[in-house]
């Protein structure tokens, strides 16, 4: 695989890393540079990590985690943004509009819900016969970069959404969620 098509495909893999980071950014309190540091270290490790996991689990248990990935994305960002929305709506918790507050189990939910997909990219990069460790590492560091810029776009046009970034965020999370599980569903993921 070409270093073009490479970078590519570590984008396209991204893209939902990038989604979820600019809702963290436009709703978590506390978002400290720390924070946003660990938000692109996180998701882009489970990025570099899922095709590891793949490329070692072989065909087999893709083919069977290929029927299941989809429904454990949904399930997974469906829960942590129905919990956003229902505390900006009924104010549980943190009072409606106020910001999510970061927890570390949230943010590793949120990385493992939009890396699953990465785990068939793992066989598809061996059946290539594509270095798994390099490509791996780079797809981990587009991702780390594209968390970084999600984050500074939520940032940027969370203070425009106000008492209502909580309830956007949550919706996000859970846009993103669907999508990942209709595109399979629906045939448009290999």
């Amino acid at each position: 695989m070409r270093l073009g098509e490479l970078f590519l495909l570590a984008v396209g893999l991204s893209m939902d890393a990038c989604a979820v980071a600019a809702a963290n950014g436009v709703c978590c309190q506390g978002y400290a540079p720390p924070r946003i540091l660990a938000t692109a270290a996180v998701f882009g490790g489970f990025q570099g990590l899922m095709p590891l996991l793949g490329y070692l689990a072989g065909s087999c248990f893709i083919r069977y985690m290929a029927h299941m990935d989809h429904v454990i994305a949904l399930l997974l960002l469906g829960y942590l943004g129905g919990r956003m929305v229902w505390e900006s709506l009924s104010g549980g918790g943190e009072g409606a509009g106020e910001a999510v507050r970061f927890t570390w189990r949230g943010l590793f939910l949120q990385g493992v819900a939009t890396s699953i997909d990465a785990l068939a990219v793992g066989v598809s990069l061996a059946a290539l016969g594509t270095p798994i460790l390099s490509a791996a590492g780079f797809i981990a560091a587009v991702t780390f970069c594209c968390t970084l810029l999600g984050v500074r776009l939520g940032r940027a046009f969370g203070p425009a959404l106000g008492g209502r970034a909580q309830l956007a965020g949550g919706l996000v999370l859970i846009l993103i969620g669907t999508k990942i599980f209709l595109e399979h569903a629906l045939g448009r993921v290999p």
